[in-house]
Order: structure tokens, then sequence, then C-alpha cells
């Protein structure tokens, strides 16, 4: 085994940690070699085996780590990220509802949610939108003040005498 090989073994171990992968179970690790046809290569087992749990990882001629997952897998990743990104989304959503002091929450929210609906619906690149939360709220308040406390007019209002 070269250094560069020894180097690349290395980072995979980090890797794997940082996601979490068991340390204990041999991880199925491929090299990528270069063949005499210029549209193929040759995966040679290097470690593990071909029944391995996922990820696999692959090591081209450059040292380049690369990973193999099923369909099955890549999918279920990308569901939980657009299931963090939605949570996160909604979080940020309630949390600026409540930075604006709502008389109903439950009233601005769904009242947001169709606000936020219309702007994805005109939006023109529908892969690229960007909603910004702070304005979509700020836009509710103007048009509809009757949802939201007016701390200002409520402060500047005299307390009653038997509460002094």
């Amino acid at each position: 085994m070269n250094k560069e090989s020894i180097n690349a073994l290395e980072k995979i171990e980090i890797l794997s940690k940082k996601i979490g992968l068991d340390d204990k179970k041999e991880k199925t690790i491929l090299n990528i070699e270069d063949t005499d046809e210029e549209d193929k290569k040759l995966l040679v087992l290097k470690s593990g085996d071909w029944d391995g749990e996922e990820p696999w990882f692959a090591i081209d001629k450059d040292q380049k780590i690369h990973t193999i997952i099923s369909l099955d897998t890549l999918l279920q990743i990308i569901k939980s990220l657009r299931q963090a990104q939605e949570e996160n989304f909604n979080l940020k959503l309630e949390k600026t509802i409540w930075q604006n002091v709502p008389i109903d929450f439950q009233d601005v929210w769904i009242v947001a949610m169709d606000e936020i609906k219309k702007r994805l619906k005109n939006s023109k690149d529908k892969n690229q939108v960007n909603i910004n939360i702070e304005k979509v709220v700020q836009d509710i308040k103007k048009k509809h003040p009757n949802l939201f406390l007016n701390m200002d007019k409520l402060l500047s209002q005299k307390l009653p005498q038997e509460l002094l």
C-alpha cells in the first residue's frame, strides 16, 4: 500500500466517524482502476465484501474518494433533507410570527401560509424559491393590522389610576 492509499483510507475512517458509521463493521472499499478501454473502469475490492453495508467507498487514481449508495438510500436521504428543510422553514415562520405579537397565532399562521403559497405559485423560477419570511409577516401586518397587537399604541395609552 502506498502513502496516498493510506491517506485515502484515513480520510474514509474520519468520514465514517463523522457520518456515524459503526467503527467495528468492516467497510466496503473499492479501487477504481483504468482499463485499456476508455469507456470502462475496473472496480477492485480492496476491503470488505460485495454484500457489505452502505455506503461503499471507491478510491480513484487521483485518490479522490467516492461513495456508492443504492437508489433507495438516496431517496431516503432526499426525503429526510426535505423534511428537515420544511421543519426549519416552519420554525422560522413561527418565530417571526411570535416576534410580531399576534393576537391569534393560528389566524396569522393560516394567512401567512396562504400568502406563501400565492408567492410560490407566482414565482418565475419554480426551482429557486427564496421566501423572505420577515417580509411576508410584515406585509400581512400591513394588510391585516387587526391580527397583531399594536405595541406602540398599547404603551402610549395611559394606565387607569387604580393600576398605578
